[in-house]
């Protein structure tokens, strides 16, 4: 998996690519971790997404309830598949999703 990061004053935009699971998810945990420091608005970009596991959408929880704390969070982009797993998981409903 692939992380991209942009940074626009308060704003986070974090860009994957590939599979978001057990292996991977590790090292995008970290990653948030290290970036949120005065960060009001995190967006995840989800298109180039192909895959989430239970490990990936424990990160995207972690992620939310920060946010939640300190701005908002809002996912982007995220293909039919990962939806589905979205609705299955319920997360539908926790998520901001666009």
């Amino acid at each position: 998996m692939t992380i991209s990061k942009t940074q626009n004053n308060s704003k986070l935009t974090i860009a994957l690519d590939g599979r978001l699971d057990t292996t991977t998810a590790p090292q995008l945990e970290a990653e948030i971790k290290s970036s949120l420091t005065g960060i009001t608005e995190l967006v995840f970009e989800l298109s180039n997404l192909e895959y989430i596991s239970s490990a990936g959408l424990r990160v995207l929880l972690s992620a939310q309830k920060i946010m939640n704390k300190q701005g908002k969070m809002v996912i982007h982009g995220a293909r039919e598949e990962i939806m589905e797993i979205f609705d299955v998981t319920g997360f539908i409903d926790i998520l901001t999703i666009e």
